[in-house]
């Protein structure tokens, strides 16, 4: 063959080629890419071509779809008690995407997860039956945080200690997802009006924003103490002067109260009395490392944190001098925490030093109420000994029955807590956090319920902004709604 020939025929046939290998790319690859991209329209109208799966709490459903009257979007999502729940579910929306649970399993939701599909379906292609999301959420104790709650700006969070699912969850102000599911004007006002809102609504406070925990905290370094040996018991004396000079500088750390009982109290008093002195002294006698050590057991420092939304990180800070260690012996400096976070620390100890892994969603199913998969509870880890935690416990007791947290009381329980009045703004210029992290064990019947609760902002004037005058009264609420049979 003429040579020239063969080049232009050896030319043209990687050009075939080439035309072969784009045409694939196209579509197996950018085909795939251009039906997920959100803004693909084609993927919103099969979205929104059938009903959707449902979000169960208690066993009802707290979600829905109704059929839309106009435009090529069958069905747009409801929401019953919307507001009350939005922390759980967060939203669905045709123009504005998707949050939360609904975003996690949208696919269980709309049908399309390979799952839930049966061989005919993956052959032809046909609409398979959404799958359901069923949540560990307690509705009694849900209302009761959201109403406790009313209109501060704050969050809480319900733990049950044993099995680790979350039994409530809710942020402060909420929102009505139902308000911005469909396409319509009234929709985008109404998420321009959520946009502008500095309170930020969508924003789930209870998993998404860590705050310093102020004194909650404290149950860490008391933690750490006990299990270092530092102290050997709740009621040894402590070596803890008031004021307390902080290392390396000219400043006192002192405590709220002038006449409290804090120069060498035990570790008993301190929590009763919340003495910042022993705590933060405890801390530099510790160092920042056995500190950390403890915190990051508890949870502090885990970035991969998923209830199965995935929560932000709290942080213990490193690189400190021995003032700012101290400073962190108290929640402050730069010790942040979730309200997740400080829940789990009060279910670890009444759950005797082990921590099971929260979770709010206890199993996903098809639409004949089949598992398609299950989330175990009591999936548990040693954080510290059993005789540690029953101290704390014994110590958490002596502040709610005389001591900072009294208004956390439950009648035929047993209830132990701490409180938090954690400092905000330069020099404390702003509102400080209120704090509240308890536990309830019923007397009869011995269940269990662990509560944390944060308070950014309220009506109170800021003399009387404090962890029991503020987040105890909600925790109290949650607790005793949760012990209800």
């Amino acid at each position: 063959m003429n040579k020239t020939i063969r080049r232009a025929s050896v030319f043209c046939l990687l050009l075939v080629l080439a035309l072969l290998v784009k045409a694939t790319w196209v579509q197996f690859y950018d085909g795939r890419a251009l039906a997920d991209d959100k803004d693909n329209r084609r993927k919103a109208i099969a979205q929104y071509a059938y009903p959707l799966g449902d979000i169960i709490v208690g066993g009802k459903a707290v979600t829905g779809s109704d059929k839309t009257d106009a435009g090529d979007l069958a069905y747009q999502r409801t929401y019953e008690n919307g507001a009350l729940y939005s922390a759980v579910t967060g939203y669905t929306s045709q123009v504005y995407g998707a949050t939360q649970l609904e975003s996690i399993y949208q696919d269980v939701l709309d049908g399309s997860d390979p799952e839930l599909k049966n061989p005919v379906d993956l052959l032809t292609g046909e609409h398979t039956a959404p799958g359901d999301v069923v949540t560990t959420i307690d509705p009694a104790v849900q209302k009761a945080a959201y109403e406790a709650l009313g209109d501060k700006k704050g969050a809480a969070v319900a733990i049950d200690p044993e099995s680790g699912k979350i039994l409530g969850m809710v942020s402060t102000p909420s929102f009505d997802p139902s308000k911005i599911s469909g396409s319509g004007s009234s929709d985008a006002a109404a998420w321009k009006a959520l946009s502008d809102d500095k309170d930020v609504p969508t924003l789930n406070r209870a998993l998404k924003q860590a705050l310093p925990p102020g004194s909650t905290f404290k149950l860490v370094v008391a933690a750490a103490a006990l299990e270092d040996g530092l102290y050997g018991s709740v009621d040894e004396k402590t070596d803890s002067p008031d004021p307390y000079l902080l290392p390396g500088t000219r400043t006192y750390l002192r405590n709220e109260s002038r006449t409290a009982p804090c120069e060498n109290a035990s570790i008993r008093t301190a929590l009763q009395y919340s003495c910042n002195t022993v705590f933060g002294k405890m801390a530099v006698d510790l160092g920042q490392d056995k500190v950390r050590a403890m915190a990051e057991k508890f949870g502090f420092g885990d970035t991969e944190q998923d209830v199965p939304v995935r929560a932000a990180e709290s942080v213990y800070p490193s690189g400190m001098d021995k003032a700012q260690t101290a400073l962190s012996g108290i929640g402050q400096f730069d010790v942040t925490a979730t309200p997740l976070q400080m829940a789990m620390v009060s279910a670890t100890l009444a759950n005797g030093g082990e921590q099971a892994s929260p979770h709010m969603v206890s199993e996903v199913t098809d639409a004949d109420g089949d598992a398609l998969k299950s989330y175990p509870d009591g999936d548990t880890e040693r954080i510290v000994s059993t005789r540690t935690a029953e101290q704390l416990q014994s110590a958490m007791e002596t502040v709610v029955e005389r001591g900072t947290g009294t208004n956390a009381q439950v009648a035929g329980a047993t209830v132990g807590g701490k409180t938090g009045t954690a400092q905000h703004g330069e020099n404390n210029s702003q509102t400080p956090y209120a704090w509240f992290t308890s536990y309830a064990k019923d007397d009869s019947s011995g269940k269990q319920i662990a509560v944390a609760v944060v308070v950014e902002q309220s009506d109170a004037a800021r003399s009387e902004v404090s962890g029991n005058g503020l987040a105890a009264p909600v925790a109290q609420a949650m607790m005793e709604a949760g012990l209800k049979d």
